[in-house]
């Protein structure tokens, strides 16, 4: 009997661990089949997509003008539009230009003017003041600014390609109804003065520049040039303000209109101005 029973336990045992195995042999094909078989669309996992990289803007630098802008000292004078001796100057501008950034401007614009200054504290002046006047060819272009410190006129002549400038700052870009202001000489001090603490004025690079159309009020005469006659062809002046009819109808004795119909004294420099713009994009690329 003890026998039978060892025997017994003995099958009940194996059968036991047959059984287990079955289970265990279930189990591995019902997951192994689970990871064969394919998922439905909408259980997929979304497919990893790697986060945009950061788009770091410098706000303190300028916005670069996209408007089809010439600066005026490229364009050779009249005499001779292509000489050996304005292709070595645009050569040195564009070289210049380089180095330093030299923003877009006109006569009426406000500008702040960075000068390399020996004498200075810091070895360095800065000047704000109105752009009354641009002028010179090449490598001699100036501008003139002017502004109303301590109740007294200051007017600094800059050359535009000195060395010695280390900054040009647009403050507000705009333009005025005349091509040149040196009548604020005259003009009542208000239209002359600008804050040395002015902050820059936002514009739009594309859009047109805006057209200051205000028109100045005078002092009393003497003036430093008469400009009510007609060669000045002054727009941005109260004369009604300051002179009298007679005065006007006076001032129009020297009036020329027979240079209206001078075919001769226009330059057309629209197809000089493409190719010489073009020049500048192309070597200012490089």
């Amino acid at each position: 009997m003890a026998a039978c029973a060892k025997g017994l336990d003995k099958c009940l045992f194996s059968l036991r661990l047959l059984r287990n195995l079955q289970l265990q042999n279930e189990r591995f094909l019902s997951t192994s089949s689970c990871r064969l078989t394919p998922r439905k669309d909408k259980e997929q996992p979304p497919k990893f997509t790697p986060p945009p990289k950061p788009v770091i803007i410098d706000k303190t630098q300028t916005v670069a003008s996209l408007r089809k802008f010439l600066s005026p000292e490229f364009i050779p004078p009249r005499q001779r539009t292509d000489p050996l001796k304005f292709y070595m100057e645009r050569k040195d501008m564009i070289r210049r230009r380089k180095v330093l950034s030299i923003p877009e401007f006109y006569v009426g614009s406000i500008l702040a003017v960075t000068m390399a200054d020996a004498n200075a504290g810091g070895k360095t002046n800065r000047f704000v003041g109105i752009c009354i006047q641009r002028g010179g060819k090449g490598l001699g272009a100036t501008f003139v600014l002017r502004n109303i410190i301590n109740n007294q006129g200051v007017e600094i002549c800059y050359e535009l390609y000195s060395p010695r400038i280390q900054q040009i700052e647009v403050l507000k870009l705009e333009k005025r109804l005349d091509d040149n202001l040196m009548y604020l000489r005259d003009a009542l001090p208000e239209y002359s003065t600008v804050d040395p603490d002015m902050k820059p004025v936002p514009f739009s690079p594309t859009g047109e520049v805006p057209v200051n159309k205000i028109k100045v009020r005078m002092r009393p005469k003497p003036w430093s040039k008469r400009w009510e006659r007609p060669k000045f062809n002054i727009q941005g002046i109260r004369f009604d303000l300051c002179l009298t009819a007679e005065q006007m109808e006076h001032a129009q004795k020297w009036a020329q209109p027979w240079l209206e119909y001078d075919m001769l004294k226009e330059y057309d420099t629209s197809k000089l101005e493409e190719q010489i713009h073009s020049e500048v994009q192309r070597e200012m690329s490089k």
